[in-house]
């Protein structure tokens, strides 16, 4: 844990939320942030172009894509608003999203939905999963012939379940309809390769599983499909003299917003660095461990039960206590935290309460018993 900033009188067992830096990741952040202010002028409009450039190449090889495909962007809902206020969806047309999609950016869908006339369509996943064909098929049921998009999570935030996204992009290309995976939990937490899993469009961020800094995030658009994409924020990349251009029109009209702080973005190489060095696929499978384990202690609680078989969730392992009766899920929560310094997010879905337990290198397993253990002491068992 001293790898990290984290309180160590905390039992962080919420990387899901907004991840966790470790010291020498926030150390280079820092560094170019003072690279930044001591001349500002000569960094922004002279050295940026060619760092954000190393540092998109360095992201990119780590994804599998190529580094013209990929732009730097603050976090997935940024992405999921570019896609859906751009794409020419109309009356009639349909977006496909499963029931377990992230608020935020299902709301971003919805949003457009009304300005522009076109449907968002939910379609159930039901829990729990069998297989990957099983999920499949469930999640084909929604699809019609007005279906021109289809927008599903690689992880879900809120149930934590691991999507077979290279199986529906394949089924999606198959019928003529457009894809785009939220892919917030998913590189560093499980290897991600863009050209196999397929997608027109991929988001995702950098600073949850990666441990990048906050607000560093990536928006993949195949090169086919770039056409198609036009930006969120107008700015110098868009004008005709084309200040800010790189190696195409893709990068350069979506990823200079104006002036901001880039050290976040120039930080994602070190963070990549930090994770072959140090997350290895032992340490991985150890944090898998860990969330394994949570989940299976806690459902020898009576009342508590797991949601998903181990194979369908990584770091993130989900317990169900509605038959718990918790009235307030929040104030539960609280209570977790005040009572045994316990940071775990309780969660609300389709009238179900579920707590999420996210692991990571920094989890041991006494955190993981001290959860067991305080499961037990408020509800006994």
């Amino acid at each position: 844990m001293s790898d990290f900033l984290l309180d160590p009188d905390v039992v962080f067992l919420n990387h899901g939320s907004f991840g966790a830096c470790p010291r020498l990741v926030f150390d280079q952040y820092q560094r170019w942030q003072r690279e930044l202010e001591r001349q500002p002028v000569r960094f922004l409009q002279r050295e940026l172009p060619q760092l954000l450039a190393d540092a998109r190449r360095q992201l990119a090889e780590y994804l599998g894509a190529h580094s013209t495909e990929v732009v730097l962007v603050p976090n997935p809902t940024f992405a999921a608003n570019t896609i859906a206020r751009c794409l020419p969806l109309g009356a009639g047309d349909e977006v496909l999203i499963s029931d377990q999609e992230y608020g935020a950016c299902r709301f971003a869908f919805q949003y457009a939905a009304q300005k522009k006339g076109f449907r968002v369509v939910e379609q159930s996943i039901p829990l729990p999963v069998e297989s990957d064909e099983a999920i499949v098929e469930a999640f084909w049921q929604g699809v019609t012939k007005d279906t021109r998009l289809i927008f599903i999570s690689h992880i879900t935030s809120t149930t934590a379940l691991t999507l077979p996204v290279a199986k529906i992009c394949q089924r999606a290309r198959d019928a003529g309809i457009l894809t785009m995976i939220d892919g917030a939990h998913a590189p560093g937490q499980i290897d991600v390769n863009l050209k196999e899993i397929g997608a027109d469009f991929y988001t995702a961020t950098c600073h949850k599983w990666m441990c990048a800094p906050k607000g560093s995030g990536f928006f993949f658009v195949r090169e086919d499909r770039q056409h198609l994409v036009e930006p969120l924020v107008v700015g110098w990349g868009w004008g005709p003299e084309k200040t800010f251009h790189r190696e195409n029109e893709f990068i350069s009209n979506h990823e200079w917003l104006g002036t901001h702080d880039p050290a976040a973005y120039l930080a994602v190489p070190a963070a990549i660095a930090w994770h072959k060095e140090h997350f290895t696929s032992e340490a991985r499978e150890r944090s898998r461990e860990f969330a394994r384990l949570a989940v299976n202690l806690a459902s020898q609680i009576d009342g508590i039960e797991r949601v998903h078989p181990d194979a369908f969730f990584q770091q993130m392992g989900l317990i169900d206590i509605t038959a718990k009766k918790v009235d307030d899920h929040v104030q539960f929560k609280s209570r977790l935290y005040d009572a045994y310094k316990i940071e775990v997010p309780v969660i609300r879905w389709r009238d179900r309460t579920l707590i999420r337990v996210s692991t990571h290198a920094y989890t041991t397993e006494d955190h993981i018993h001290t959860f067991a253990q305080a499961l037990k002491e408020t509800f006994g068992g």
